[in-house]
């Protein structure tokens, strides 16, 4: 218990220091970001953008689709182009013939060597001078890149227009005809685009060689190459990882392990009869399969995209779902249902762990059920019909689509899923209660689900703090907050020490190692997750202390899945402890295939792209989407439904129990999966980071590299690994068929037996 007590305080201060640091740290991304101009000007004093266009411009992106059709400073999709990288390219280009026909009279592929030498070398000067002044709040341009900046505009201006002569290259990018329908918004949006590739760019005040981005994109014509820190920080960040990697085994060889318990005769949980609360969460798990199965569909269609961007197999779907609606509620559906599964879990093990049903918990269940089905459903729709009416920035912010990935559902959705989330924590809490008080061996454990729960409902107010107008560089700030500390931090948390309380419950592992074990693994996966959050921050506009402080603590973040094998070892002997534990195969199974997809995809896939110089080279590209698939599927997901199937398993008759349907959905789940991202995306993302490496951001990402022959067939590559997944989840679907109507599924409503055993 003293050895307890010590992990616990250890664990209070890494989190207190921690997060101390994070949030120093966005007190210096908002004092350090690039400035946002009041005006741009040029020197024939023609005023190319006025106050507050910028403002506006990023709010018409955000209606337009924002990063879900394309991306800026690399967050976002990756059909249509990285819009700051794009720009930066196309008025670098613009901008050097103009002085090649001012000049020489000639085009700039016209002429010798010698002479595009010497603008090659005056277009670095130009573009990275910065010309910004703090006292007026303007930026001044020569006449002639103003030139080129209108001429760019133009193309935006139609392309996010209905310009007839731009419908190929829509197809291309999956956009729709008449994204903005304002001109007045079309004129905003290249404004917002051309700061920020101004801002990508131009040398930041007092440096040579530094852009606000820390030179993102790669683009050589324009001097945007790595920086040496990006390098060295890479190395040591290697070189640390390998260290701890070192130190963890080492630690893990001399520390003495208890061995499992012997495991009980019979089935502890076999008396066990669920509580109306504990039942009122099967409609929770029903629609987590409803929701696989709609994500799944848009999945589908969103890929296919890729290569019709308007049709489905020539049907001209894109009229009624567009790719931003599609890929939206792909991603959004994703997270919402792997969350529902987990939220359920809670509600599920509370009474049973405690032995209390509190009064009105049944009520409190269902109220939550259709409050959160609500939302779904309203979110869903309103921005869909959003996007399709192109109802303009209130409307897509407040109840829309806002544009932004993973939390795009408009800001009055997020205040009800704020609300419903504290209820959740509340209701959690209740049932939790009788348990948390009374001293017992199990009680550490019980509290480290509680203050995951809490965190969970709190942490999500970190998606209410960025508004309509908050600079960009802070939206990015605060929605890594929440996708990373909240779907990979506190979730995992409360996953995991949930996990370890089934375990203890069947008397598979002893209470005492299962205590020190989950507040030992939350202090290191937190000691290197909660700074490891600024690895998505590297070329956000940020400081170059993101880079280094990112780097680090984001390498460490890989140090316990070292020993991923031994857990999944473990967990597998499981199995085989007792006849009676094959009745928990497949949700066992399941957890063992989140250590394999924690090593791969959030381990060797995430790794690969989370050093600095990776990143510089294949943020946006496809090596992302791989190790995002491999990792929100493989270990969110996977731990979703082994979650969801252990408490089936307590709700229904053990008669009604199909073996038969989930051996085939749990094998082709995994197999579909690794064929999606190693016959496609892995291959994909290669081939993007060649062109992002060997000729710029801008290349790989351009509709010539993306619909090349090589990219298309990979997208066609994905059908095989596709059809094996969706096979699975129908299995899945059938599995949850059967248990809804089968009339022996459902047990008694009868107290808890062995109230407060842990």
């Amino acid at each position: 218990m003293h050895a307890t007590r010590k992990l616990w305080t250890w664990l209070a201060i890494i989190c207190v220091l921690s997060f101390s640091v994070l949030g120093w740290m966005g007190t210096e991304i908002y004092l350090k970001a690039p400035p946002i101009p009041q005006q741009v000007v040029s020197t024939d004093g023609d005023v190319l953008f006025s106050e507050g266009q910028v403002d506006r411009g990023q709010a018409a992106w955000r209606a337009a689709g924002g990063q879900q059709v394309g991306s800026v400073w690399g967050h976002g999709s990756y059909l249509a182009p990285d819009w700051s990288a794009d720009w930066l390219h196309r008025e670098a280009i613009a901008l050097r013939d103009i002085w090649a026909r001012r000049d020489f009279g000639k085009s700039y592929a016209e002429l010798p060597l010698v002479q595009q030498a010497s603008l090659d070398a005056m277009l670095k000067e130009a573009m990275r001078r910065n010309t910004y002044d703090a006292q007026n709040g303007k930026i001044v341009l020569s006449a002639e890149r103003a030139q080129a900046v209108k001429e760019v505009a133009k193309h935006y201006t139609d392309l996010f227009g209905e310009d007839m002569s731009l419908n190929g290259v829509r197809e291309q990018y999956a956009m729709k005809s008449g994204s903005l329908a304002d001109p007045a918004d079309r004129a905003a949006l290249t404004a917002f685009f051309f700061w920020s590739s101004w801002s990508a760019a131009t040398d930041r005040p007092g440096e040579s060689g530094l852009s606000y981005t820390s030179n993102w994109p790669h683009d050589p014509l324009v001097g945007n190459t790595p920086t040496a820190g990006t390098g060295i920080w890479s190395i040591a960040s290697v070189i640390l990882m390998i260290g701890a990697i070192a130190g963890m085994i080492f630690w893990h060889s001399r520390a003495k392990e208890e061995d499992d318990p012997a495991p009980p005769k019979a089935d502890p949980l076999l008396s066990l009869k669920a509580t109306p609360s504990m039942q009122a969460t099967r409609k929770y798990f029903f629609v987590v399969v409803g929701l696989i199965l709609a994500q799944v569909g848009m999945g589908v269609i969103t890929a296919h995209y890729a290569v019709e961007g308007q049709s489905f197999f020539g049907i001209p779907l894109a009229q009624i779902l567009p790719f931003s609606v599609s890929r939206t509620i792909h991603t959004q559906f994703a997270v919402l249902w792997i969350a529902t599964a987990w939220l359920a879990t809670g509600l599920y093990i509370a009474p049973a762990i405690s032995g209390h049903e509190p009064k009105y918990q049944k009520l409190g269940v269902n109220v939550l059920f259709y409050a959160l089905l609500f939302i779904v459903v309203g979110s869903t729709a309103t921005g869909w019909l959003g996007t399709l009416q192109s109802q303009g920035a209130d409307y897509s912010f407040w109840i829309g689509n806002q544009g932004l990935e993973f939390t795009s559902m408009g800001r009055v959705w997020q205040i009800l899923l704020f609300i419903g989330l504290l209820f959740w924590a509340t209701l959690l809490g209740r049932g939790l209660w009788p348990a948390l008080k009374k001293p017992s061996e199990g009680r550490g454990l019980i509290a480290m689900v509680f203050l995951a729960a809490v965190c969970i409902g709190g942490f999500y107010a970190t998606s209410l703090t960025w508004g309509k107008h908050t600079h960009y560089s802070m939206v990015e700030y605060w929605r890594w907050w929440l996708v990373h500390l909240w779907v990979e931090g506190f979730f995992e948390v409360f996953a995991t020490a949930v996990i370890a309380l089934l375990f203890t419950r069947l008397g598979l592992i002893r209470t005492a190692s299962a205590n020190s074990a989950i507040v030992l693994e939350t202090i290191v996966f937190l000691f290197g997750g909660i700074l490891g959050t600024l690895h998505h921050l590297y070329f956000t506009g940020t400081p170059t202390m993101v880079i280094a402080i990112g780097a680090m603590f984001s390498a460490l973040e890989v140090v316990p899945l070292s020993l991923i094998g031994i857990e999944a070892y473990h967990n597998y002997r499981r199995i085989q402890a007792a006849p009676w534990v094959s009745a928990y195969k497949w949700p066992i199974l399941c957890f063992i295939a989140v250590g394999f997809w924690n090593l791969v995809g959030a381990g060797l896939l995430g790794f690969s792209i989370n050093t600095p110089i990776a990143l510089y080279y294949m943020q946006g590209m496809n090596m992302t989407a791989a190790h995002g698939h491999a990792a929100l599927f493989g270990v969110y997901g996977m731990l979703g439904i082994g979650l969801m199937l252990f408490c089936l398993r307590g709700m229904c008759e053990r008669a009604v129990w199909s073996d038969r349907l989930l051996a085939p959905a749990f094998w082709l789940l995994n197999i579909g999966l690794s064929m999606m991202v190693f016959m496609s995306l892995v291959p994909a993302g290669i081939y993007q980071a060649w062109a992002s490496i060997t000729r710029g951001v801008w290349f790989a990402r351009s509709a010539e590299v993306v619909h090349s022959t090589f990219m298309e067939t990979m997208v066609w590559l994905r059908v095989p690994g596709d059809i094996v997944f969706a096979i699975g989840i129908v299995f899945l679907a059938l599995f949850s068929w059967r248990l809804v109507f089968n009339k022996k599924a459902t047990t008694k409503a009868i107290p808890v037996a062995n109230p407060g055993k842990v």
